[in-house]
């Protein structure tokens, strides 16, 4: 079944696409996701639900339909890691009979780098066979051949680390979900865009821009503590030290947020007009309601 949301629509048509981040917290409180969807609800085309990111919190699918029962278009995360394959299925089927449209298929991070060192891993799957899975079922069938009744149709995401070197790999791993069936990727946080400039010009080179909607993300930093805890624990992260400096001379800690939506608004100028990439992923990083305030900082 082709998928049919808002973000599908956009990703079909030619306009520059916003989306961005809601990171659950261990909470059993609906009302607290909902307090946040006013604010999610502004600018973004589609909020990203992420999955037990860092640690144990609310059900990313339960988040996501509140979200999408408050009015926002949910993107639905989700990881590899805690689930087999036939978890990784029911809950698919789940969120498709719960009207959710769009999923991110992603490995997730090692469980000792979210602070549940004694949680044991399942990755039964990866991400790439997660993906091919979503578009099996988009065609109507289970792993295994099985017929699924009922309207099943998802938007499938990737996510990409446009840092991973050797670029060779980076690339190989790209190709991989494009041809697996990922309808969009969205980027790990740029601060380097220089860097990030090389990398989508490989990605053009193969054509993946041309198949799939990239969208670069960025992460407005709430000071140089938080760039330091972030490149500490996630290779993922990699802030240069001349923006943890600026944060530093910011001052206050007021200031260093200040500072941290002025760099936003600076980097996601410097994309937005790059060659290829269809727009710009906004990494909260648990801060939702200043969304309003960065997008229009950004001028997105």
């Amino acid at each position: 079944m082709k998928p049919d949301s808002r973000l599908a629509n956009k990703i079909a048509g030619k306009d520059f696409i916003v989306t961005a981040e809601y990171l659950p917290q261990p909470s059993a409180d609906a009302a607290a996701v909902k307090d946040c969807a006013e604010a999610l609800g502004k600018g973004a085309v589609a909020i990203n639900v992420s999955d037990n990111r860092y640690g144990v919190a609310l059900s990313s699918l339960a988040a996501a339909v509140i979200l999408s029962q408050s009015g926002v278009e949910p993107v639905w995360q989700l990881v590899t890691r805690d689930r087999n394959r036939i978890a990784l299925q029911s809950d698919l089927l789940g969120a498709a009979a719960l009207g959710i449209k769009n999923v991110l298929c992603l490995s997730g991070y090692h469980q000792a780098l979210i602070g549940c060192p004694d949680s044991a891993n399942v990755f039964d799957i990866d991400s790439i066979q997660l993906i091919a899975t979503v578009r099996k079922m988009n065609e109507g069938t289970l792993i295994d051949g099985t017929a699924i009744k009922g309207a099943f149709g998802m938007l499938v995401g990737a996510a990409a680390s446009p840092g991973l070197m050797p670029l060779e790999l980076n690339m190989l791993r790209m190709r991989k979900k494009v041809l697996a069936g990922a309808d969009f990727i969205q980027t790990q946080a740029v601060f380097d865009v220089d860097g990030f400039k090389q990398w989508l010009a490989a990605a053009r080179a193969e054509g993946i821009t041309e198949k799939t909607a990239v969208l670069a993300g960025v992460l407005p930093l709430t000071g140089a503590e938080e760039a330091r805890a972030l490149n500490a624990r996630y290779t993922d992260f990699n802030i240069p030290d001349i923006i943890i400096e600026r944060l530093e001379k910011a001052g206050s800690a007021e200031a260093q947020k200040k500072e941290g939506i002025k760099i936003f608004a600076e980097t996601a100028g410097q994309l937005k007009s790059l060659t290829g990439l269809r727009g710009i992923h906004i990494l909260c990083g648990g801060n939702e309601s200043m969304l309003p305030q960065i997008i229009a900082a950004a001028g997105l």
